[in-house]
């Protein structure tokens, strides 16, 4: 194997380790439903009107980062050792 493809794949192995601690990590939204409309449950509170500055929404930010280099990473590791032979 080549350099190229093993450093590809130990970043590979730690956004894909990353990716899933963090999403256990985020907690179940929960859904607003007609049971919660009828009873008067609602979730909205100063936090949800905040929430750019959580531990939710950084843990999202991040997931959505990882995933995105995961996603970039498998297709260079697969497409670019077709083009160097």
């Amino acid at each position: 194997m080549k350099i190229f493809e093993i450093v590809g794949g130990v970043i590979l192995l730690l956004s894909c380790a990353l990716i899933i601690l963090f999403g256990l990590m985020q907690d179940q939204k929960q859904d607003q439903n007609m049971t919660s409309a009828i009873t008067g449950g609602s979730y909205d509170s100063a936090f949800s009107k905040n929430e750019g500055n959580t531990k939710e929404a950084i843990l999202k930010k991040w997931t959505k980062w990882l995933m995105i280099i995961f996603f970039v990473v498998t297709l260079v590791i697969t497409i670019v050792p077709v083009y160097l032979k």
